[in-house]
């Protein structure tokens, strides 16, 4: 993977790579990487000529939008792969940001991961349930679902519509004896206790998935002649519970809107910019009937073509997606059309057509997505401005509770975990403009104090943390580092206690000039060192509940990790009873059963299916491990 160091003229306003760098780039598809100085990919990008497109970035800046300005002018070197084809290519760009994230390239706007409906359909009985990870492990994904709330509603609603089972056991490793109550009124067929044939089961889950890819009216089909058999065998009971689904789907029916008369199964996708950012409408449409309808906020703005970001869209979007449909409509054509296609055609197993159309009902339902996407930004950005008037409110409601110098844009939070001082650890958190950055959360696992001693503990982490952000000033000389910036409130959970512990350390980094509060659970009193006693806010302060709720952050992120340490503790302590077993099998076999408990459950032939491990060592495992 050959890399290049771009050289800057700032006379000359271009960037530029030597000779020797440009002769080395290949004229042949592939995905080029950019890094930053510390090594960081910040850029991912695929081009039919790496040569071609590589070397555009380093001429005339004039010629780049800001947010490429911007990037290049952070690039320390850059390296490639080179593929086969341009499709080839969109699959390692594609996989390549999912796992980097880099700064550069158009992404979701949230860090978070949007939710999906997850059907495990490789197990014999599958399982559903909602879920915010992606797994290439052959399930089946329907999402993303922007609307949370109605989510829940849909994954409610199935629940009610089909028996399948709602615990989380591995049916294909463990059986339970009794079914528990979920069997008993006929919300579950109960797998667990074998009441129910596999292939019976498989079909139940067909029509969840018939549900979700919005082909209702096919499932109602289904179900009224199963009715009908049910009822000319006699079979009256089953029949009035068939018949109770059909009414219940026919309900959702009747909510959606006919928007084609062919009965087809598209998608389409309205943009919308403006200088803060985009977004993106996806209309569902399903048998004809408008069924589902997303929006996506973007971090590109106005200085982005739009094409770009549709195209950088739709490979997120349609990633693992468990329903693609026949037809997908956009409204520009893209620069890589035909290798989206082509990878479509590869996702959904069949032919995609994608195009733009220009005329009839398909440039109508464009034009809808587009409206609508034009009405959602104004909605969206309506929203931000009274969130922003009522945060800048609150925080300068807090200045003056406080009695600080400025309002607190950014505040950073600090809590300790523990038990009895084992797998101590200590969270950090922050807020800007009394929003929590996920992005910047740091966490520190405390490695000077043993025993449980909670304010040298909070002393460590305080002083690791600023010790960390005054070398980055002092190398940098720039805010620009993970540590470099400082808050304007310094909020610690506990006491008076706490708070001296904590100004003690400040003052041996010479920083006293933060602010600093501490805020006691038990009252919700807030300390200061300048004030002789705890300042008490009303319960019903929009400052207090914003100071709960970075204190609460902390307390919850801190636990977390605390749990995460505690939990690999016991799964390692307990298999190192077991001897004949190194530290590499050990881990094989948890990554192989999940739990001690699974490894546990296991027969000798089920050890056996491990890497390394013979008959002989698996009865000695087996005969260890039962003594536990």
């Amino acid at each position: 993977m050959p890399t290049s160091r771009p050289k800057f003229s700032d006379e000359e306003e271009e960037f530029l790579v030597t000779p020797e760098d440009l002769k080395a780039l290949p004229d042949s598809p592939g995905v080029y990487f950019m890094k930053d100085s510390t090594g960081k990919i910040i850029y991912v990008g695929k081009a039919i000529s790496l040569k071609n497109r590589v070397r555009s970035y380093f001429q005339s800046s004039r010629n780049l939008n800001l947010r490429i300005r911007s990037m290049v002018e952070q690039v320390d070197r850059f390296e490639y792969i080179t593929t086969n084809s341009e499709v080839e290519a969109l699959v390692l760009e594609c996989n390549m940001i999912k796992e980097e994230r880099p700064k550069y390239n158009i992404r979701l706007r949230d860090d978070k991961q949007y939710p999906w409906i997850k059907i495990t359909i490789k197990e014999s009985f599958p399982q559903i349930y909602i879920t915010r990870k992606i797994k290439r492990d052959g399930s089946k994904y329907y999402g993303p679902y922007t609307n949370v709330q109605a989510l829940k509603e849909t994954f409610k609603l199935l629940r009610r519509l089909f028996p399948i089972r709602s615990c989380r056991h591995d049916l294909d490793r463990e059986r339970i004896e009794r079914p528990c109550l979920n069997f008993h009124i006929k919300r579950c067929l109960a797998p667990c206790s074998g009441q129910v044939a596999k292939e019976a089961y498989q079909e139940v889950i067909k029509e969840i998935c018939m549900f979700l890819e919005g082909r209702q009216s096919d499932l109602v089909n289904k179900l009224k002649q199963e009715m009908d058999i049910a009822a000319n065998d006699r079979q009256y009971e089953k029949a009035a519970h068939l018949r109770d689904r059909i009414r219940d789907i026919e309900k959702v029916l009747e909510k959606q809107m006919v928007v084609a008369s062919n009965y087809e199964d598209l998608d389409v996708f309205g943009l919308a910019q403006d200088q803060r950012g985009a977004i993106v409408q996806v209309f569902q449409v399903r048998q004809g009937k408008l069924v589902g309808r997303e929006y996506f906020s973007l971090t590109e703005g106005e200085e982005t073509e739009p094409g770009e970001i549709i195209e950088a869209f739709l490979p997120q979007y349609y990633d693992n997606s468990g329903f693609i449909p026949k037809e997908v409509l956009v409204p520009f054509n893209l620069e890589s059309m035909g290798a989206l296609g082509i990878w479509l055609d590869g996702q959904r197993g069949s032919k995609v057509n994608l195009r733009v159309p220009q005329k009839g009902d398909k440039a109508k339902l464009l034009q809808m997505a587009r409206e609508n996407a034009d009405l959602l930004l104004k909605q969206v950005r309506f929203r931000e401005e009274q969130s922003l008037n009522r945060t800048t409110e609150i925080l300068n409601q807090l200045q003056q509770d406080l009695n600080l110098d400025k309002p607190p844009l950014r505040i950073e939070g600090f809590d300790i975990s523990n038990i009895q001082g084992e797998e101590a650890v200590a969270s950090m958190v922050v807020f800007e403009n009394g929003v929590s950055k996920g992005g910047e959360y740091r966490r520190f696992k405390i490695r000077t104090i043993e025993g449980p001693n909670d304010f040298a503990m909070m002393q460590e982490a305080v002083r690791r943390r600023f010790r960390k952000g005054l070398e980055e000033r002092q190398q940098l000389a720039t805010e620009l580092g993970k540590f470099a910036r400082f808050p304007d409130l310094l909020l610690i959970d506990g006491g008076k206690g706490q708070l001296s512990a904590v100004y003690e350390v400040l003052s041996e980094l010479g920083l006293t000039h933060l602010n600093l509060i501490s805020l006691a659970e038990r009252e919700e009193e807030i300390f200061k060192l300048d004030c002789n006693e705890p300042i008490r806010l009303s319960e019903r302060s929009e400052s207090l509940m914003l100071l709960q709720r970075v204190r609460d952050e902390a307390h919850r992120f801190a636990i977390t990790y605390h749990k995460t340490l505690r939990d690999k503790r016991t799964k390692a302590s307990g298999l190192d009873v077991v001897t004949g077993i190194g530290p590499k099998k050990k881990q094989q076999l948890l990554k192989h059963f999940g739990s001690l408990k699974r490894i546990k459950q296991a027969t000798v032939e089920e050890l056996m299916e491990v890497d390394g491990i013979n008959r002989k060592l698996a009865e000695k495992v087996k005969e260890q491990i039962e003594l536990l």
